[in-house]
C-alpha cells in the first residue's frame, strides 16, 4: 500500500507541475482528490483490510500525501496566473495614442464670430438664461398681447413669471440699462424655443446678438458692418444682400442673405433655386426700445443684428442636419479637431 501511495504522489505531482490551464488542473484536483471516486480516497476506503497498524501508517502517509497534493495545486495555480498576467501586458508594445479633447464646431464657430466682431471694436458680454417677461419680450418693444410673441417665440415658462430666454436680444436691454452711449456689445448665448428637433430646427440652440449705440449711427453703419463680417467668416468673394423685413425691436428692419456658398448662386435645393441663403436678422434700434431704457432717440440711434450660429456653422462647414451638432458622434467630431 505504501508504495502505492508513493507511486501516486510520483505521478500526481508531475502531472500538476505539467499543468498548463486552471481548468487542467481542477480535473487532477477531482481525479486524486475528488471526495467519490479519487484515487486518494479510494485508497483511504481501502484500508479496512488492513491490520490497526497498517491502517495507522498507511493513513499517516494518505494525509500527508492530500495536503502536498492540496499544496501542490495551490502552487501551480499562482503560478499560471501570474504568467496569464504577464503575458496579457506586454511592456515591450508601443503605447496606445490618447485621445485629447477638441472644441465642439458650434464652439469654433461661435468664437470665430466673437473674434471678428471683436476685431471691429465690439465687446463680448454675456447675459442669463432665465430671464423675466421684461427683458425677454416689453422693453423690445413686444408688449402682451403682441402677435410677434406667438409667430416669433414658442416660450418655455417657469415657476414666478419667468421664462427660458427665447433670444439673445435682452441682453441689449441689460447693457443699455448699465452703461451710456456710445454702446458697442457682441453677446453669444444659448437659447431656447418650442420648436421641434428635425434637421434644421432644434429647441436648445446657440445666437450672437450685436448691439451698436452711439450718435449718428446710420443704416450704412449696419451694412458695413455686417458686410465685413460676412466675408470675414465666408470668403472675400461671397455675395451680400440685404432684404425687407420686420422686428418689433428694430426698425427699419432687414434679413441679410448671402450667395450660396454650395451652388455659387446659381440656384441649388440648398438656397431654393434662389442663389441666396438668409443668414441673420437686423436693423435700427426701434426708439421705443432706446426710451425703455432712459436713452434720448433724438440724440443717439443705433443697430442690432442677430444670427443663429447653428446656422453659420451649416453653411460654413456644409452640414446639412443640425442633429449632427447634438448627436455625439465621435465620428463627425472628430472632423473639425484640426480646424
Amino acid at each position: 500500500m505504501q508504495e502505492r501511495l508513493a507511486l501516486l504522489k510520483k505521478q500526481a505531482l508531475a502531472e500538476i507541475a505539467a499543468a498548463s490551464t486552471p481548468a487542467e488542473l481542477e480535473r487532477l484536483r477531482i481525479r486524486y482528490m475528488g471526495r467519490k471516486a479519487g484515487e486518494l480516497t479510494l485508497v483511504l476506503r481501502s484500508l479496512e483490510g488492513l491490520s490497526e497498524k497498517e491502517r495507522r501508517s498507511v493513513g499517516q502517509t494518505a494525509n500527508a500525501l492530500k495536503n502536498e497534493l492540496a499544496e501542490a495545486l495551490e502552487k501551480r495555480r499562482a503560478q499560471l496566473e501570474t504568467k496569464s498576467a504577464s503575458e496579457a501586458i506586454d511592456l515591450t508594445l508601443p503605447g496606445r495614442k490618447r485621445f485629447i479633447g477638441y472644441k465642439h464646431p458650434i464652439t469654433l464657430v461661435t468664437d470665430r464670430i466673437v473674434e471678428i466682431f471683436v476685431g471691429m471694436g465690439f465687446e463680448e458680454i454675456l447675459g442669463p438664461e432665465i430671464e423675466t417677461d421684461w427683458y425677454n419680450f416689453e422693453a423690445l418693444n413686444i408688449p402682451e398681447g403682441h402677435p410677434a410673441r406667438g409667430e416669433m417665440f414658442g416660450n418655455f415658462y417657469l415657476p414666478g413669471g419667468l421664462l427660458l430666454r427665447s433670444h439673445t436680444s435682452p441682453v441689449q436691454i441689460r447693457v443699455m440699462e448699465k452703461m451710456p452711449p456710445p454702446v458697442r456689445v457682441i453677446a453669444p448665448g444659448r437659447v431656447y424655443r418650442r420648436d421641434a428637433f428635425d434637421s434644421s430646427h432644434s429647441p436648445v440652440f446657440y445666437q450672437v446678438e450685436g448691439l451698436y449705440v452711439d450718435e449718428g449711427v446710420s443704416l450704412a453703419d449696419l451694412k458695413g458692418t455686417l458686410e465685413v463680417f460676412s466675408q470675414e467668416i465666408f470668403g472675400s468673394d461671397i455675395g451680400v444682400r440685404f432684404s425687407p423685413s420686420y422686428f418689433p425691436f428694430t426698425e427699419p428692419s432687414a434679413e441679410l442673405s448671402i450667395s450660396c456658398v454650395i451652388c455659387g448662386g446659381e440656384g441649388c435645393k440648398v438656397c431654393a433655386h434662389t442663389g441666396w441663403v438668409e443668414i441673420l436678422g437686423c436693423g435700427m434700434v426701434h426708439p421705443q426700445v432706446l426710451r425703455n431704457v432712459g436713452y434720448d432717440p433724438e440724440r443717439v440711434s443705433g443697430f442690432a443684428f442677430g444670427m443663429g450660429v447653428e446656422r453659420i456653422a451649416m453653411i460654413h462647414y456644409r452640414i446639412d442636419d443640425i442633429r449632427h451638432f447634438y448627436s455625439n458622434d465621435l465620428r463627425f467630431l472628430r472632423q473639425f479637431r484640426e480646424t
